[in-house]
């Protein structure tokens, strides 16, 4: 498959996979009483609004990359633990489901047609490669954010289980954890590691092999 193909797969598919992920922290933080994403215009499943150019660049550099954050603020939050802890939830679990939706379908496919996976035609190379980068994508992305490392969803859902002082020591070391995060992604460019996909890829071959039978 060539880089052109490769990116009209991979470039829709990214934005609407971060732009799901986003949409869903707002709107779980909008369920819970908090109005921030939806008055900073953010509330909406139009790409422009959640990119960041950087994390999007970082995508197609180490194959891992983000989108601007949704702006939440957990006072407006009845119980501050717990409905951020929620609120950080709803993007992975938003990336999970949409791989369980689509791998239904690689499935459903592959029941009417065991040999679709193989067949020669542009076409049907073009919609196989979709379906399961869009698997992958999703899967990944959700398994990253879960990473206990402030400022990731994983730090506030853990954040939940964790005393009142404990919480608010864990959660304020958020620009510590994003320093952490840049010098592993600059670590990995540099001398060419996949340190993060040391840490999300067994997860992920596993999940892969479970939905569609296939893993990297």
């Amino acid at each position: 498959m060539n880089t052109i193909l490769q990116l009209l797969i991979q470039i829709p598919i990214l934005l609407l996979t971060l732009t799901i992920h986003e949409f869903s922290h707002g709107y779980v933080a909008y369920l819970f009483g908090d109005d921030t994403a939806k008055r900073a215009g953010r509330l909406t499943l139009n790409p422009i609004s959640h990119i960041d150019p950087i994390g999007l660049l970082m995508l197609f550099i180490v194959h891992i990359g983000w989108a601007k954050p949704v702006p939440v603020n957990p006072y407006n939050f009845k119980n501050q633990k717990r409905d951020m802890a929620i609120t950080a939830a709803a993007g992975p679990v938003s990336n999970f489901v949409m791989a369980i939706i689509l791998s239904v379908v690689f499935n459903l496919l592959k029941a009417a047609n065991p040999n679709f996976l193989y067949s020669g035609s542009v076409l049907a190379q073009f919609f196989t490669g979709m379906l399961v980068y869009a698997i992958l994508i999703n899967l990944a992305l959700g398994i990253f954010n879960l990473i206990p490392i402030p400022p990731m969803d994983g730090s506030k859902i853990l954040g939940g289980f964790l005393s009142d002082e404990a919480y608010y020591k864990y959660t304020a070391q958020e620009r510590k954890g994003a320093q952490i995060l840049m010098i592993i992604f600059a670590i990995s460019f540099v001398f060419k590691l996949n340190l993060i996909g040391a840490i999300i890829i067994p997860p992920l071959n596993f999940f892969l092999k479970l939905l569609i039978g296939i893993t990297l």
